[in-house]
């Protein structure tokens, strides 16, 4: 793989998925921008590369804001002079009834979780084009397939993003710019090791999944030489969709 200098912006890379994507590219050679809303956690995660000798660098954005996210490229651009990849991992969540939900709690999700990939990926295509081409990777869910209660604004969202990221990869082709969705299972982000054993077990892949997988999966979809890999989703959930549940007797 071939990151060197590549200049690589990961939204919502404060903490999570987004962190540990951050961290890999900056592994790789590439100089990490991180696009984060809270302060204290973005300045932390550019820290934490910078103190591993990495290059990265924090730059306070609100993706549900347009204007930011605007200021989010044009700063990226004026510091690098480029764009090589963009990761749209930013996302909220809330876990409400539908006979609950507000309207303005339902546009607040659907404006940070869907919206934003469509103005991050197009902000991010115009200056890529400038110089050859670039990668985007959005990242959806295994919930845009399958879900829980209480889970309609957010499935909506990754529903959308799955349906987006092959509209884009179309039009943004004969740019040069590859686009495509990785949709997470179970990832754990917090205790890894309080997890049971039958969290593992209902995975065919017998573990509950980390966000270096994600990571890895990004790498991939973004390695300069996967040129012709554009408008999938690569689903990366241990096997677990692809799984039939039956209740017990």
């Amino acid at each position: 793989m071939s990151f060197l200098d590549q200049v690589v912006i990961v939204t919502g890379a404060g903490h999570g998925i987004g962190r540990s994507v951050a961290e890999a590219y900056a592994e790789q050679g590439a100089i990490v921008v991180i696009a984060e809303k809270d302060e204290a956690t973005g300045n932390d995660a550019a820290q934490r590369i910078q103190d591993k000798g990495g290059k990265a660098v924090f730059v306070q954005t609100d993706v549900s804001q347009p204007v930011q996210i605007e200021q989010l490229m044009e700063r990226t651009i004026d510091l690098y002079g480029k764009i090589n990849i963009l990761i749209n991992n930013a996302g909220i969540s809330v876990w409400k009834s539908p006979y609950e939900l507000t309207v303005e709690e339902w546009d607040h999700i659907l404006d940070t979780n869907l919206r934003s990939v469509f103005l991050c990926s197009r902000e991010a295509a115009k200056r890529m084009r400038r110089t050859g081409g670039g990668a985007i990777v959005n990242l959806s869910s295994t919930r845009a397939h399958m879900s829980e209660p209480d889970t309609e604004a957010y499935a909506a969202s990754k529903g959308g993003i799955v349906a987006l990221t092959h509209a884009l990869a179309i039009s943004l082709g004969p740019d040069r710019i590859r686009v495509n969705a990785i949709a997470p299972g179970w990832i754990e982000t917090g205790d890894y090791q309080a997890l049971r054993p039958v969290d593992h077990s209902q995975h065919p892949a017998q573990r509950v999944g980390r966000p270096e997988d994600i990571a890895r999966a990004c790498l991939y979809l973004t390695d300069p030489a996967n040129d012709f890999v554009t408008g999938i989703e690569l689903v990366v959930d241990g096997g677990m969709t692809r799984k039939m549940m039956y209740e017990p007797d």
